[in-house]
């Protein structure tokens, strides 16, 4: 696809040095891609603020500024505009005078949509400048009848959270799971619990027994914290419930189970979760991994590569064969690198199969395939029988044993693109790993491109984090010598907290060690090196380590030390 000459707001924030030429087209290119407006794909992506951007765009090209929070959304024509059309150039009627049609837009300069508007409304388009983000949950509430997907629990009576549409995500359910009058209270609760993790952005969720306690956690931004101790009588029906959602056998108390919960907000909307029980001593641990297809759409500019780091990842992307190994603890975004590597790589030429145990997020165009040892489909015979199906592009969900790893290899050496993931804490661990698995170490040296290991790090937030001043003595034995950024442009932050995040902290940003297989790493790849060998040499060939680049956000105000230091430091 490709991509046009910058224009309208895009030359605009170029002009105004707010994004650089380079970073303008790929997010111009990625919005077309994601089937996105440019204003609407910037601020998904975090490059600039929402109200940064529509008071720009109002001064440059003169149009109205409004606030959609001060609107009556009760006043929105209704059957005015299809919802393909509200979608596709991210827009929203706001009301009707006579033949003239006012409507809320993000991008003023986008005339191309207004005219396809007017031409299927017959009417005559105003465009009304609006903020994207506030612009973004408007159409959202619009599309779903007026509910507000983003307000609090407490606009929900009982009776909607007893009534809320969630499956398993099949077809054809039976309604064997409808909750009785006893059992309402616990569907309210669940159901409650649910929405509120959806809501404040979580990733996980603990329902715990204790021999006289219950609790219920949340993981939000890579921390649990407690969110509700119900009474522990009614631990079985908490756990039952969670079973019956996800069609688990609420017999079976003994093993451990997964399941799947598709919870549908809005005709527009639905959440995915993965859901694993476990018997401990007091009764079944239940926890719920939340699958957010959006988060698989981010872009790579939203992942916190830096530019050398991302430049590294997209020419191996672009490469015909060779193999991408993505690194890291559980948790730490691995899965996300590798969707947004596949999103960049999924056009109608290329055929992309994929391995996953288990498949987290659907992506369309993209065969996925649930690994399972229970009837004999583990990833290498997976992998074998994506070779016999003509693939461009194959990623393997895990790299676990030799055998796996050989024809892996193979593949990567006889013209595939390969991605796949390894349980390692830094990136020339990767490869000793493979060479102790068995793997030989020219095989190594000539089908491995790139590897990435990371590590996800709490970002500060923006409206309340306060600049600080560390003694050099500090500075010194945190390494921030390694920091190659000159001393006076840095600026080094520490959380503060506010209404807008929790604790000063506000989502997450990756923090990346991105290793390009070079001459010199090979020859000591071939040599048999150790770890710690291979580390010297991607150090000496500007290659940073996660403790570097962990700094690096520190300096630019990114994160702060501590949360540096409960990421990478050992």
């Amino acid at each position: 696809m490709s991509t046009p000459p910058l224009s309208g707001l895009a030359k605009k924030l170029v002009a105004d040095n707010i994004l650089d030429e380079t970073t303008a087209l790929s997010t111009l290119k990625a919005a077309q891609r994601a089937r996105q407006t440019f204003a609407q794909h910037v601020i998904e992506t975090k490059l600039v603020k929402s109200k940064e951007l529509a008071v720009i765009a109002s001064q440059a090209f003169g149009s109205p500024l409004m606030d959609l929070s001060s609107f009556n959304f009760e006043q929105l024509p209704r059957d005015v505009l299809d919802e393909k059309l509200i979608n596709k150039h991210f827009a929203l009627p706001l009301y009707q005078r006579g033949n003239r049609l006012f409507i809320a837009v993000a991008d003023p300069t986008n005339l191309a949509g207004l005219d396809e508007i007017n031409f299927n409304t017959g009417l005559n388009t105003d465009a009304v400048l609006v903020e994207a983000d506030k612009l973004s949950k408007a159409i959202e509430s619009y599309l779903s009848n007026g509910e507000d997907i983003g307000a609090g629990l407490e606009g929900i009576d009982d009776e909607e959270l007893d009534s809320l549409d969630v499956s398993n995500g099949e077809d054809n359910q039976d309604n064997d799971d409808a909750p009785g009058g006893d059992e309402a209270p616990v569907v309210r609760f669940v159901n409650k619990v649910l929405l509120d993790a959806i809501r404040t952005g979580a990733s996980d969720i603990h329902f715990e027994p204790y021999e006289k306690s219950y609790r219920v956690r949340l993981r939000t931004d890579g921390v649990l914290h407690e969110v509700a101790k119900p009474p522990i009588q009614l631990a079985p029906r908490i756990s039952a419930r969670l079973k019956v959602m996800s069609k688990m056998d609420i017999s079976e108390r003994r093993v451990p189970q997964d399941g799947r919960i598709k919870m549908k907000l809005s005709k527009t909307k639905a959440i995915d979760f993965r859901v694993n029980s476990l018997p401990t001593l007091w009764g079944e641990k239940i926890v719920l991994r939340i699958l957010d297809p959006s988060s698989a759409k981010l872009g790579i500019d939203a992942l916190g590569y830096e530019d050398e780091q991302k430049k590294i990842y997209m020419d191996a992307l672009a490469q015909p064969q060779g193999m991408i190994l993505v690194t890291g603890p559980t948790g730490s975004g691995k899965t996300v690198s590798l969707y947004t590597g596949l999103n960049i790589l999924n056009t109608p030429e290329r055929n992309i199969s994929t391995a996953e145990d288990p498949v987290e997020i659907n992506l369309e165009g993209i065969n996925q395939v649930n690994v399972s040892s229970k009837v004999g489909l583990d990833f290498a015979e997976a992998l074998r029988s994506f070779l016999r199906q003509d693939p461009d592009i194959v990623m393997v969900g895990e790299i676990r044993d030799l055998e796996t790893a050989e024809i892996a290899i193979k593949a990567a050496q006889t013209g595939h693109l390969v991605l796949s993931t390894l349980h390692t804490n830094s990136a020339p661990e990767t490869l000793t790993r493979l060479m102790n698995m068995g793997v030989p170490s020219f095989n190594i040296a000539t089908s491995v491109s790139v590897i990435i290991a990371q590590r996800l790090a709490r970002r500060l937030c923006g409206e309340c984090k306060k600049p600080t001043t560390l003694p050099s003595e500090v500075l010194k034995a945190e390494g921030f010598e390694a920091v190659t950024i000159p001393e006076k442009e840095w600026t080094i932050f520490q959380p503060v907290g506010c209404e807008h995040c929790s604790k000063g902290y506000k989502g997450r940003v990756g923090v990346y060690e991105v290793v390009r297989i070079t001459d010199g790493i090979a020859r000591i790849i071939m040599e048999g090196g150790n770890s710690i060998q291979i580390a010297d040499q991607a150090k000496s060939e500007g290659f940073n380590n996660l403790r570097v680049s962990a700094l690096r956000k520190v300096v630019m105000g990114v994160t702060s030390l501590e949360e540096a230091n409960r990421v990478t430091k050992d």
